[in-house]
């Protein structure tokens, strides 16, 4: 999948394409129908299906405190969409110069002129340019004005439920990897970078795989039950996910320690997978006291795996 950063790396070649635009926040089943949806539309007008996507989401720019957690990362995110067979993402940057563009300029300059836009794929909730003034209303005059299809898309149901970004937090608030996992149509993980830490682990006879996460809110915290997809191979362990309170970590992190692993993992990108939450993070009075809960925690995991 290719990816486009930035509107100043639209190329003429670029133009011509069956686009659909938003957050795809954890490319979750319901998002997956949308896609569905644009590469019968691409196929159908043989363009490429391209997904238009915004660096940092709106509410992250206008509200940052109100912003919810991110299920994916920009990095996750463009692996999940490149799963799906979608031929390009535009990632454009959201900053208060985009954000007071007028709805006629997104529309007829930027959907029109640059993309080359054939057929669009918004909700009909969707709302764009200067005081979110555009609306899937003005985007029907624009369709019918300048010959361009116009579809929107409607909500996947899950056993009543809508499935949707908002509701997979929730669940996930309620440790519920159970539904999460059916929303995403895979288990939920997080990705990362395997990176140097303090050693600590080690010194406690339980060397870990340090992630650093950079986001500002986590949709998950506490210890679990993983399995690390890496270069190598898949192993399971237990990882804790947070800010380490015993260890006075200010940043938010995932150390997993793997069962019967040995190698060295530094500077490889892995995939995380929550398969079980053991407990919530907590501080310790002492490094001899979280030595003894790493020690329960890692029989848990074990006696899971056991068991599933």
């Amino acid at each position: 999948m290719q990816l486009i950063r930035g509107l100043h790396n639209i190329l003429p070649s670029h133009k011509g394409c069956v686009l659909t635009i938003g957050n795809f926040d954890g490319v979750h089943l319901g998002h997956q129908t949308v896609l569905n949806q644009l590469k019968q539309h691409a196929a159908r007008l043989q363009l490429p299906a391209v997904v238009m996507v915004f660096e940092p989401q709106p509410l992250e720019l206008f509200a940052p405190d109100k912003a919810p957690a991110r299920l994916c990362r920009f990095r996750e995110k463009y692996h999940w969409l490149a799963q799906q067979g979608i031929d390009r993402l535009l990632c454009v940057r959201f900053d208060r110069d985009f954000a007071a563009l007028e709805p006629q300029s997104f529309i007829q300059n930027l959907l029109l002129e640059q993309l080359g836009v054939q057929h669009l794929i918004v909700g009909d909730d969707f709302c764009f340019g200067k005081n979110r003034a555009g609306n899937y209303a003005l985007l029907q005059q624009a369709a019918a004005e300048f010959d361009f299809g116009l579809s929107n898309t409607h909500s996947l149901m899950l056993e009543g439920e809508r499935v949707s970004s908002t509701l997979i937090r929730q669940v996930l608030e309620q440790d519920n990897l159970t539904a999460a996992a059916q929303m995403l149509g895979r288990p939920f993980s997080l990705m990362g970078r395997v990176r140097h830490g303090e050693k600590v682990g080690r010194q406690l006879g339980f060397p870990t795989a340090n992630v650093w996460l950079y986001r500002k809110n986590l949709p998950v915290r506490g210890v679990y039950a993983v399995e690390a997809v890496t270069a190598t191979g898949r192993y399971n362990g237990v990882a804790n996910i947070g800010s380490r309170p015993t260890l006075h970590g200010r940043k938010e992190q995932l150390e997993a320690h793997f069962f019967d692993f040995s190698g060295d993992l530094y500077g490889q990108q892995i995939e995380v997978i929550l398969k079980h939450k053991l407990r919530s993070e907590r501080k310790f009075d002492s490094l001899d006291a979280l030595q003894q809960q790493i020690r329960l925690d890692a029989d848990q995991a074990r006696a899971y795996f056991a068991a599933n």
